[in-house]
C-alpha cells in the first residue's frame, strides 16, 4: 500500500513521535502525540489502533525508528510516514 494509499485509508491512524513541545508547535490533524521513548511502553495501546498506523516525526527518522520497533512487537501495519509536514500537505491535497 503507498503512502497516499494509506493517507486515504478511512481507519488510518496518524501517530506523531515528536515529543509534546514539538507536537504543540503543529501537527497533523487529527494525529495522535506518542513520543518515540514512550512508544515501547505503550505497546498494547497501538495494537488496539485502528490500522494502518502512519508515523510521523520532524524529519523521518524518529518515525522509522518507531515503526521498526511496532514491527518488531508483531504490529505489522505500522508505517513511516515521514515528516508531519510532508504528510499534512499530502492530506491537505487529497481532501
Amino acid at each position: 500500500m503507498s503512502l497516499k494509499e494509506m493517507v486515504n485509508h478511512p481507519k488510518a491512524t496518524i501517530v506523531d513521535v515528536r515529543e509534546p513541545w514539538e507536537f504543540n508547535m503543529g501537527h497533523v490533524e487529527d494525529s495522535v502525540n506518542i513520543p518515540l521513548m514512550n512508544v515501547y511502553s505503550n505497546i498494547e495501546q497501538f495494537k488496539t489502533m485502528a490500522k494502518p498506523l502512519i508515523l510521523v516525526c520532524a524529519s523521518g527518522n524518529r518515525s522509522g525508528q518507531a515503526a521498526a520497533l511496532l514491527n518488531a512487537q508483531g504490529i505489522e501495519d505500522a508505517y513511516n510516514g515521514g515528516g508531519w509536514q510532508e504528510l499534512g500537505y499530502l492530506k491537505m491535497q487529497l481532501s
